[in-house]
């Protein structure tokens, strides 16, 4: 199950740290798949928190527009 409740900043963090241990080869073989697993439900999380910004964004822009629209009339 995939953690909502922590930020996009925090998962950015623990993945771009997952990144360096496996770059820097500082990781475990054994350990190696738990981090690829994790590593993948942060991509998700930051996912999500990135589709949810955006439509926010896009939903306030529209707003934005239509308050324009009304203006003009």
């Amino acid at each position: 199950m995939m953690e909502q409740t922590i930020t996009y900043e925090q998962a950015y963090s623990e993945l771009t740290e997952i990144a360096r241990e496996i770059e820097n080869e500082t990781i475990s073989v054994d350990a190696l798949a738990l981090k690829v697993k994790r590593a993948s439900e942060l991509i998700a999380i930051c996912q999500s928190k990135l589709r949810g910004a955006e439509s926010e964004v896009n939903k306030i822009l529209g707003q934005m527009d239509q308050g324009d629209e009304s203006k003009k009339k």
